[in-house]
C-alpha cells in the first residue's frame, strides 16, 4: 500500500502533531497505549510519512524479538517456581529477624530485577511484603511502593533488566551506534539503586502514607462468614417488598448479596427489585444469625437452603490475568465458581456498586468473597494473585536449575561477546521448552502481546519521525538552546525531558521518541551521543512520580490503598534525586 502524497515540508509538521496527539491520548488514558500506537502508525502509513518497506524494516530490529524471548524465559523460572523459591529463601526468618529479611528482601529484589522482567517478580513479592507488614505491624502502604522502587532501580543494573534498556539499546543501534554491553550501564544503575535505597530508608519512610489495603478498610464485614439462601414461599409476608428495606436481612450487619429470580440474578439492579414469590435471596452473615433465621416463628415464612463457610479475599489482575478486558457480568463468577465481588479498588477508589458493568483492568485489586475451595479454582482458572499470602502451587522444582543455567548462560555469554543477545535469548527459549521446564501452550502466556504492539507501533512512529525530518527539525528548534550548556547541562536536559514524559506517558513510547532526538542533538553538536543515550535509558525508568508511569507503580496501587498523591509526595524528592545522580555519574564514565 502507498500512502498519500504530502505537499513538500508537510510531512515533518504531521508527524508531529501525530506524535502530540498520541501524547495527549496516552495522557487521557481513554484508550489503552498500545491503541494509540497502533493507531498512530496506522496514520503515518496511510499519510505516507512511513513508507511501507521502512514500517516492515522495524521488525527487524532485534530489541522487541530479545524481549519477547527474555519473557519466555522468565516463564519458565516462574512455572519451576525458581522464582518463589528465591523469594521464600530470602524470608525464611521472616518471623524471627523481620528488619533484617527487609533488608534482605531488598537485596533481592535489586538482583533479580537486574536480570528478570520486574513484574513477575513484584507480583510474587506482594504478598511477601503484606505478610512482613503484619509481621512488623506497620501498615502495607510503607513497604509496597518501596518494593516497586526497588524493582525500577534492580532494572537499571544491567542492559536486560527491563524492556526499555533493550528497546533504547535497538534504537540506538538502528540508528547506528554501537550496542550497549551487558553490564555497561552498571556502575550507574548501582549508584542509582544506593542512593534510592538509602533515600527510602533515610527520607521516604517520613513521607510514605499509612494507608489500609482495601481488605482492611472494609474490616468491619470481617465478622460475617457465612453464604446463606433462602428462598420466600407462597403467601411470604415479605413479597412486595425490597430486598435491601427488609429487616431480618439486615439484622446483625447481615447484608444482601443477590436475588434469584429463577436462574436469574438480579444483582445488577439489587435497589429496584421487588421481592416474588419463590425469588432466592442470598445473604451474607453470621452463623448466629443464620440459626436466628431458623428458629424464629416470626419468619418462618424463611426456609432454609444452604449455609456455605465463606473467606474474603483481596486478590490483583496481573498483566496474565484472563479477566482483563472482560466485565465482571459476562464473567459469571457466580455461576461458574459460586464466588461474589463485593468491591474494585481502581486509582485511589473503592467501587462497590455496578459491578456488574465494571471492565476488569491490569493492577484493580478485587475484593472477592465465597467458600475457600471456589476461590482457589477461580485464582488457578483466572491466573489471580492473592495479595494477602503467597500462592501455593505446582511447582516443576527438579528443572529449576535448568532454567537459572539457561539465565546466567544467556547473560554471560552475551557480556563475553560470544553471540548477540537476540541470538543467545533464542537458544534459551528452545531449551527451557524442550526440557520441559515449561509447556508451549504455558510459555507463550508470558508474552506481553500488549507490550509487543505498543513496543512496534511506536518503532513504526519513530520511523515516521526519522524519514519525514521531524527529528531533525526538533533538533534544529532545540540545539541553538543547549548549544552553550556545559556537559552535565545538556545530559540533564535530556535527562528531564524525557523523565517528565515518562511520568505521564508509557516509558517504552518515550524511548522510541526520545532517543534519536537525543542522538539527532549529539551529532549536531558534534559530541558523543553515548552519554545522552545512557540519559534517556535510565530516564526512561524513573516513574516514580505517579502511578500510571510504571506498570510495577500500577500494581502495588491497590493492594498499598494508595492515594494518587502519595506517588507524587515520595517521588518527586526521588527523581530529582535520581536526576541529580546520573548527571553527576554519566560524564565520567561517558565524556561529551
Amino acid at each position: 500500500m502507498s500512502g498519500l502524497v504530502l505537499p513538500a515540508g508537510w510531512a515533518p509538521v504531521l508527524a508531529l502533531l501525530i506524535v502530540g496527539a498520541m501524547l495527549v491520548m496516552f495522557i487521557r488514558e481513554r484508550y489503552p497505549v498500545e491503541v494509540v500506537a497502533l493507531s498512530g502508525a496506522a496514520l503515518m502509513l496511510v499519510l505516507g510519512i512511513v513508507p511501507d518497506a521502512q514500517a516492515l524494516a522495524v521488525f527487524a530490529n532485534p530489541a522487541p524479538w530479545t524481549i519477547a524471548a527474555m519473557f519466555l524465559i522468565v516463564g519458565a523460572l516462574v512455572r519451576t517456581g525458581g522464582l518463589e523459591f528465591l523469594s521464600q529463601l530470602a524470608v525464611s526468618h521472616g518471623q524471627l529477624r523481620p528488619k533484617m529479611t527487609l533488608i534482605t528482601l531488598t537485596l533481592t529484589v535489586l538482583a533479580l530485577s537486574a536480570f528478570v522482567n520486574n513484574t513477575p517478580i513484584v507480583v510474587v513479592m506482594i504478598p511477601i511484603f503484606m505478610q512482613l507488614a503484619r509481621t512488623l505491624q506497620v501498615a502495607p502502604s510503607k513497604l509496597l511502593i518501596p518494593l516497586s522502587y526497588f524493582s525500577i532501580f534492580g532494572g537499571t543494573i544491567t542492559l536486560v533488566g527491563t524492556s526499555t534498556n533493550l528497546l533504547v539499546d535497538g534504537v540506538a543501534q538502528a540508528s547506528g551506534l554501537a550496542p550497549f554491553g551487558i553490564f555497561e550501564i552498571t556502575l550507574v544503575g548501582l549508584s542509582v539503586s544506593v542512593v534510592g535505597v538509602l533515600y527510602l530508608a533515610l527520607i521516604g519512610r517520613w513521607l510514605l502514607p499509612e494507608r489500609d489495603s482495601m481488605a482492611a478498610l472494609l474490616g468491619d464485614r470481617a465478622p460475617m462468614k457465612f453464604f446463606t439462601e433462602v428462598v420466600l414461599p407462597e403467601g411470604s409476608a415479605l413479597i412486595g417488598q425490597k430486598p435491601n428495606e427488609v429487616e431480618d436481612f439486615r439484622r446483625g450487619g447481615a447484608r444482601v448479596i443477590d436475588v434469584l429470580r429463577v436462574d436469574e440474578s438480579l444483582r445488577r439492579a439489587l435497589d429496584e427489585v421487588v421481592l416474588q414469590a419463590g425469588d432466592r435471596v442470598v445473604l451474607r452473615t453470621k452463623m448466629s444469625e443464620i440459626l436466628g433465621l431458623q428458629s424464629n416463628p416470626e419468619v418462618r415464612w424463611v426456609e432454609q437452603i444452604s449455609s456455605v463457610q465463606t473467606s474474603t479475599v483481596e486478590v490483583l489482575i496481573t498483566p496474565g490475568c484472563r479477566m482483563v478486558g472482560r466485565s465482571l457480568g459476562q464473567l459469571r463468577l457466580r455461576r461458574r465458581y459460586g464466588v461474589y465481588p463485593l468491591a474494585v479498588h481502581r486509582r485511589s477508589e473503592n467501587i462497590g456498586r455496578k459491578l456488574d458493568d465494571l471492565v476488569v483492568q491490569v493492577g484493580d485489586t478485587l475484593l472477592i468473597e465465597g467458600a475457600m475451595d471456589d476461590i482457589r479454582r477461580l485464582a488457578t482458572d483466572m491466573d489471580l494473585v492473592d495479595v494477602s499470602q503467597p500462592s501455593e502451587r505446582a511447582f516443576r522444582r527438579s528443572q529449576v536449575p535448568i532454567v537459572i543455567a539457561v539465565l546466567a548462560g544467556v547473560v554471560g555469554l552475551a557480556a563475553l561477546n560470544v553471540a548477540p543477545i537476540h541470538v543467545l535469548a533464542l537458544i534459551g527459549v528452545v531449551v527451557v521448552l524442550l526440557t520441559r521446564c515449561i509447556d508451549a501452550d504455558e510459555a507463550f502466556e508470558f508474552i506481553e502481546g500488549r507490550l509487543l504492539a505498543l513496543i512496534f507501533g511506536m518503532l513504526i512512529v519513530g520511523a515516521g519521525l526519522q524519514h519525514s525530518g521531524a527529528v531533525t527539525l526538533l533538533v534544529g528548534w532545540m540545539t541553538p538552546t543547549l548549544q552553550a550548556l556545559p556537559d552535565w547541562a545538556l545530559i540533564l536536559a535530556v535527562y528531564l525531558l524525557a523523565g517528565v514524559l515518562t511520568e505521564l506517558v508509557s516509558n517504552n513510547a518515550v524511548a522510541v521518541i526520545i532517543t534519536p532526538v537525543a542522538i539527532g542533538l549529539a551529532e549536531t553538536m558534534g559530541v558523543d551521543a553515548r552519554p545522552l543515550v545512557v540519559a534517556v535509558m535510565f530516564a526512561a525508568s524513573a516513574a516514580f512520580a505517579t502511578p500510571i508511569g510504571y506498570q510495577t507503580n500500577t500494581l502495588v496501587y491497590g493492594p498499598g490503598g494508595y492515594l494518587f498523591k502519595d506517588f507524587l509526595k515520595v517521588g518527586i524528592p526521588l527523581n530529582i534525586l535520581m536526576a541529580l545522580t546520573v548527571t553527576t555519574i554519566v560524564p565520567l564514565i561517558w565524556p561529551l
